[in-house]
This record gives C-alpha cells, structure tokens and sequence, in this order.
C-alpha cells in the first residue's frame, strides 16, 4: 500500500488580514476612499466567492469591487498589498 502524502490546504484569501490593513490605515487618517486594495487575481476571486465574508463587506457597484468601502484592483500584482490612492508614500504589504 502506497503512502501517499497529504495535498497542502489551499490558502484562503485571509480576510481578516485584509480588514487589519484597512483599520491601520484608517488609524493614520486615510479614508477608505484614499485607500486602494490591490489584490492578485487569485486572492480576489477567493474573496468574492468565501462565505465567511458577510455580504455587507463586499460590495459590487459601478463596474468595480470594494472591500469594507475600500476599492479593490483586481490582479496586475505578485502580492496583494493595500495602498493608497496615487500616493506611493502610504503602502500596508499584506
């Protein structure tokens, strides 16, 4: 009999990293419109499809996403990471 190892678990999208990236940053007096989510496509897409999430905090309106009213740029990053809008000197790695 064969022994075969276990498949590692796939990583959800850790939204709860997420939310602790937003509150930081509304702690140093960005707003959530100040603020961008750039995530990796596959991040994004396990954000929008895990129903841990409350519906509340993902929110689809005018042909973009948001996150807790922060707006989320879907892929074009090798990690996702939260920063704000045009400004280089705020950015929270996640």
């Amino acid at each position: 009999m064969k022994s075969e190892k276990p498949r590692p678990r796939a990583r959800g999208p850790r939204p709860e990293i997420f939310r602790k990236a937003i509150e930081a940053a509304a702690a140093e007096g960005l707003a959530p419109g100040d603020m961008v989510l750039h995530l990796t496509l596959r991040d994004a897409h396990l954000l929008k499809t895990d129903r841990a999430i409350p519906v509340q905090d993902v929110s689809f309106a005018d042909g973009g996403m948001s996150f807790l009213g922060v707006p989320v740029v879907q892929g074009g990053v090798a990690v996702s990471f939260l920063g704000g809008d045009g400004r280089d000197d705020v950015a929270f790695t996640i």
